[in-house]
């Protein structure tokens, strides 16, 4: 499972404990039938600082851990990656520039842009309290994500479930600015199919431009999984606290958050061989994995028990997990499916 760390934990119950559970509930409740029913884009979601905590409260322990996952995987090809400067778009009340400084602790100079200011208001306050110098002394700027994003060159620029609050008409233009002067861009989006649409636009464009993709796509050829019936997402699966079952009415003690991610840089990394593309399916003797080879191509493997550590690693991979060919006792059945 994953969680944001204890220290986000407790600095964001501690913002939370002024407000009532009930209002924070109504505030949830209105926010899910904004983003399902449609909103007005020229008013922030944000709007209010009730909605902020609610939106806190609801979304920054999933938006952590996605986010987290996803760099997690850009620092597992990347090694010699050790980013110093960091913007953060459309950042919210903050969840990237956490992640971000919990994955890569050579980050000195963090920018948060965002246009809702009691986010800015939120975001900082918790900020204030973490314990990582990058984040404590982040610069959040107060700025209109539309068209040309005014941010200043980075090592890193992330922007994490952001991309669909902009009209279809900005977001291209929104991309063509992130990347430009980033040296590693990663876009995080809802792992629906309107959200990997997003992401596929977003990624056809950036190799256009010349970027390379680091992950989660082994290569850099057209993605064949496209169109509403099946769609490249992962899974992270987050612990719950006690406020955030209660405002989600939820009785479960965890949750799994989708999502749809890209990271691409200006320098050629290593790429994963292949990437496991569903939860694998275990049989008795017998693994069966999704990928998405080098090659382009989506393959399914079956893995038998006779192969001992290719079995073995197979038990053990999970969804979203690198795949890497191992020396084998016999041989995988693989089959393109597309």
């Amino acid at each position: 499972m994953a969680a944001p760390p204890q220290d986000l934990r407790d600095v964001l119950e501690e913002a939370l404990g002024r407000f009532a559970v009930p209002e924070l509930t109504r505030s949830v409740q209105s926010i899910i039938a904004q983003y399902r029913e449609g909103f007005d884009r020229a008013a922030p979601v944000l709007g209010s600082e009730t909605a902020v905590a609610a939106y806190a409260a609801y979304r920054m322990p999933a938006t952590y851990a996605a986010v987290r996952t996803a760099l997690n995987h850009v620092a597992a090809l990347a090694p010699g990656f050790a980013p110093e400067t960091h913007v953060d778009v459309g950042g919210g009340t903050g969840s990237a520039v956490w992640a971000a400084s919990d994955v890569w602790p050579t980050l000195r100079q963090v920018s948060v842009l965002e246009q809702s200011p009691s986010a800015i208001g939120f975001g900082k306050r918790l900020a204030k309290r973490s314990p990582t110098a990058a984040v404590r002394e982040a610069r959040w700027q107060q700025v209109v994500i539309d068209r040309a994003v005014p941010k200043p060159p980075a090592d890193l620029v992330t922007m994490s479930y952001a991309l669909g609050e902009l009209s279809p008409a900005a977001q291209e233009d929104v991309v063509r600015s992130l990347a430009k002067d980033a040296r590693v861009l990663v876009i995080v989006e809802p792992g629906t199919p309107a959200g990997h649409a997003r992401i596929i636009a977003a990624r056809d464009l950036l190799i256009e431009l010349g970027a390379h993709v680091v992950a989660p796509c082994p290569h850099d050829r057209e993605c064949s999984i496209r169109g509403a019936q099946d769609w490249c997402h992962f899974s992270v699966r987050l612990n719950r606290g006690a406020l955030h079952r209660q405002i989600k009415d939820g009785t479960l003690s965890f949750e799994d958050e989708k999502f749809s991610y890209i990271a691409v840089s200006a320098e050629r990394w290593p790429r994963a061989e292949s990437r496991v593309l569903r939860h694998p399916q275990k049989r008795k003797g017998l693994v069966m994995l999704r990928l998405c080879t080098d090659e382009g191509q989506v393959a399914d493997l079956t893995v038998s028990k006779r192969q001992g550590e290719t079995y073995r690693a197979a038990r053990e991979v999970a969804w979203g997990d690198e795949w890497l060919p191992r020396e084998q006792d016999g041989r995988a059945t693989t089959d393109a499916t597309r």
